[in-house]
């Protein structure tokens, strides 16, 4: 297995980061391919498809071992299922699966043609095995069922940013933090620690807040 490319997102640390792809999907990243994988030829007709799929490594979950379950944050972190029953980074292969949505191709001086995209759910500088584009007709199963995944999507925080906090941040990054807050970063194991300061880098930030029942507040921001 070859590394074709890395993405550079605004996530430097796995807390944080969207669980999912699609969740923030008005935050941008940016793809870079390998010297070895920089050809044009080989983006030749990539502007047709609106979504592709990215297959790519959890890099920092890379370990000799691994267990025939794992726990879900999104069960509490106590409840045991099988390892190919969930998206868990602790797999017999660190491989990841990730939708985007294509924004742009761009061709730059000293990257050749990157890939601009959205929503991916990717550490910084996560490396990616493979670009494939997605299939609607194929791809896209919308009675599908989506297990305990169900049962906790939809719960959201309510968010207290107050405005000179927020104002702190990149006016595009402003309406990306807001939604993955909403989204409770927190892990799970920790949902029930209210009045605990928790923080996370952002965009070049670092981001801090407290949860008290279904309220979230942003206690500061400041510039890494």
């Amino acid at each position: 297995m070859k590394i074709i490319a890395k993405i550079h997102t605004d996530f430097p640390d796995k807390f944080g980061i969207p669980r999912q792809s699609g969740i923030l999907s008005m935050l941008e990243s940016k793809i870079v391919f390998e010297p070895e994988f920089r050809s044009p030829e080989s983006l030749r007709g990539i502007e047709q498809w609106s979504h592709l799929w990215l297959i790519w490594e959890f890099s920092r979950a890379i370990r000799e071992d691994w267990s025939p379950t794992v726990r879900p944050p999104r069960l509490g972190g106590n409840t045991r299922v099988g390892v190919f029953a969930t998206r868990s980074p602790f797999r017999p292969n660190p491989i990841g699966l990730s939708s985007v949505k294509l924004v742009r191709v761009e061709q730059t001086a000293n990257e050749g043609c990157v890939l601009i995209v959205s929503g991916a759910d990717m550490l910084d500088g996560t490396p990616i095995y493979d670009i494939k584009p997605y299939l609607p007709y194929a791809d896209a199963h919308p009675d599908a069922l989506g297990g305990f995944a169900e049962e906790v999507f939809g719960a959201k925080l309510t968010v207290d940013f107050p405005d000179e906090l927020l104002r702190k941040l990149p006016e595009n990054k402003r309406e990306a933090a807001v939604t993955l807050l909403a989204e409770d970063p927190r892990p799970a194991v920790r949902a029930k620690d209210s009045g605990r300061v928790f923080g996370f880098g952002f965009a070049g930030f670092e981001i801090k807040f407290t949860v008290c029942g279904g309220v979230l507040t942003v206690v500061s921001v400041e510039k890494n």
